[in-house]
């Protein structure tokens, strides 16, 4: 009975000895060794580690390493790993092996090393720190007060990029209402330098506050300085708009905004007495030779009106063929405006006017309405006055005399009205 057994233990070991190396090599690998953490400049963290011992030597090692929340996976044979990171929160780095940089295969057990954020109370720490690269000349960062920090605080703010060969400190610090800032030279050191980022780091050189820290993109938040209007003409009834952009920048990485505003106010927008016109390219070549330079931008407005005054004024922002679309425009550029006036002595002169012959033309009618109503209406004598005359106290001479005047007047009264009735009717023929 104890033969069998002894025949399945060789026939066990046969099949042992004959596993091929590749399949092997798919076996889980021991773990990384050493694996370290520090940081480099302002926010550059580096991991490091050695190989696993026991590896199996036909095992062409990879390693994979990820953040806790699995984040930036990467495969590669290097033993160590870079990123730039702000060190606002505790990090923490994951690291196996693999035989390749197959993501199905099974890796090591995973080793874990985290870098933990600075000491002092994080609401100590300013807050809502934003940095604005201006015209790729300077860059002005600014910040809040965190809601522990002492008013008289002294902060301090450190800089790198990879172009400079140490830390540096911005000196000029300043305040902005409830922000503090400061201001440092920032220019474009090589072709690629859009590439780099710049570390950002705020404390107080008396430790009382928590640092806080930033990543700038020099592809994101950044403002252009304000354009130059170089001509404004008309040319067959359009109206032509040409500005100088920041010599900083191409013209094909920016995007402009045209503000057109008119002295007529009935072609205005009753909600703004502006129009804006969005410019993504060149819209008036060959406008004139003088006109097309490099490092220009052209507009055209067709349909203008004569007689009217129109002022301009032009603004722009980066776009994303050269940078992140981020949507912070320059300043407006100096405003320029062209046309004339309409001539208003003729519209004084109506004002003037028009209220005399309206005046004129009331009268005229008040006076023909009163002589119409004559022709139609004759005035009819008094019969009071009369019988009052004939029947009053008076003796028989008096009353005789009254008789034959009241008769006479009567009488001539009778013939005016008839003689002026006669005349208005001549006129009116």
């Amino acid at each position: 009975m104890a033969r069998p057994a002894r025949l399945c233990g060789l026939w066990a070991l046969l099949l042992c000895a004959t596993v091929s190396p590749g399949a092997a090599a798919t076996e889980a690998q021991p773990p990384v060794t050493n694996l370290s953490v520090y940081v480099e400049n302002l926010c550059t963290i580096i991991w490091t580690w050695s190989p696993p011992e026991g590896a199996n030597p036909n095992c062409s090692l990879r390693y994979l390493s990820h953040f806790d929340d699995k984040q930036d996976k990467k495969i590669a044979p290097k033993t160590h790993r870079s990123e730039e990171v702000p060190l606002n929160e505790k990090i923490c780095l994951q690291v196996a092996s693999q035989c390749s940089a197959n993501e199905s295969e099974k890796p090591s057990a995973l080793t874990t090393k985290c870098i933990s954020p600075p000491e002092g109370d994080p609401e100590s720490a300013a807050t809502e720190l934003q940095c604005i690269w201006h015209n790729l000349s300077y860059m002005k960062c600014s910040w809040l007060p965190g809601k522990n920090a002492s008013p008289d605080t002294n902060y301090t703010l450190y800089y790198w990029y990879k172009s400079l060969g140490k830390i540096l400190q911005c000196e000029n610090i300043y305040r902005e209402g409830q922000r503090i800032g400061c201001s440092f030279k920032l220019t474009k050191v090589d072709s690629n330098f859009e590439q780099h980022r710049i570390q950002i780091m705020v404390k107080d050189n008396a430790g009382k506050i928590r640092p806080s820290y930033k990543i700038v993109s020099l592809t994101s938040y950044v403002k252009p300085g304000p354009p130059h209007i170089k001509h404004l003409f008309f040319k067959k009834d359009a109206l032509f708009v040409q500005w100088k952009n920041p010599q900083n920048f191409s013209s094909r990485c920016l995007s402009s905004e045209v503000e057109v505003n008119s002295s007529q106010t009935e072609l205005q927008s009753p909600f703004s007495n502006s129009f804006f016109f969005k410019v993504e390219e060149d819209k008036c070549q060959n406008s004139g030779s003088e006109r097309n330079m490099e490092g220009t931008s052209c507009f055209m407005l067709p349909g203008v009106l004569p007689d009217t005054v129109y002022t301009v004024r032009v603004r722009i922002k980066t776009n994303k063929l050269c940078f992140d679309d981020n949507h912070l425009w320059s300043n407006w550029s100096e405003a320029l405006s062209i046309g004339k006036e309409p001539n208003s002595t003729f519209y004084i002169t109506m004002l003037l006017i028009i209220p005399v012959i309206v005046a004129g033309a009331i009268t005229v009618l008040l006076l023909y309405l009163k002589r119409l109503k004559i022709i139609i209406f004759p005035p009819i004598p008094d019969p009071g006055k009369i019988f009052k005359e004939m029947f009053g106290d008076q003796n028989d001479d008096t009353l005789h005399w009254k008789k034959y005047d009241i008769h006479e007047k009567q009488s001539r009264e009778e013939t005016d009205s008839v003689v002026l009735i006669e005349n208005l009717k001549k006129v009116s023929q």
